[in-house]
């Protein structure tokens, strides 16, 4: 596998330049969870919290943050993403939320930060969501599970 830094010959952070990759279809799926207390979970499953539907909300802002990475990843390529999918699953004898979160494209750069961005935004939505009744959520586990296209090709976590 090649590896292009961000840095050019003299050092300074730099865009690394993709145009005279293919193009080809890239996808990324990533997980993350964020953990609570029973009766926080309880809030959000019975649709009783004071702020809205809470994984609706979620969901929505994985999606929007998934279009806005470049915004806030330095050197990180704007793209024109064809499809996202922000999955949130509660997992209640864990007393969790798992966010699992694919991105595609059709394009020459992958599409693995921005599947990153996605889930950290969900959870965090989620976070900020429920911190009035539970300061102790705690997010973890955000990760790569899978990414295809482009000429490094395929990988999956074991």
């Amino acid at each position: 596998m090649t590896y292009t830094p961000h840095f050019n010959q003299a050092g300074e952070a730099h865009m690394v330049d993709v145009g005279g990759k293919a193009i080809t279809q890239r996808t990324a799926i990533t997980e993350g969870y964020i953990e609570m207390l029973s009766a926080t979970l309880q809030i959000i499953l019975r649709g009783e919290h004071k702020k809205g539907d809470v994984l609706a909300i979620a969901r929505i802002a994985g999606i929007m943050a998934s279009k806005k990475t470049a915004d806030l990843i330095p050197l990180c390529h704007p793209l024109s993403i064809t499809h996202v999918e922000v999955n949130l699953t509660v997992e209640a004898e864990k007393n969790r939320i798992r966010c699992q979160t694919t991105v595609k494209t059709s394009g020459q750069t992958g599409v693995e930060i921005e599947a990153l961005c996605a889930t950290q935004i969900a959870l965090l939505t989620i976070y900020d969501m429920c911190k009035g009744v539970d300061r102790g959520m705690v997010i973890q586990s955000v990760q790569l599970l899978q990414k295809d296209g482009g000429k490094s090709g395929s990988w999956e976590r074991n």
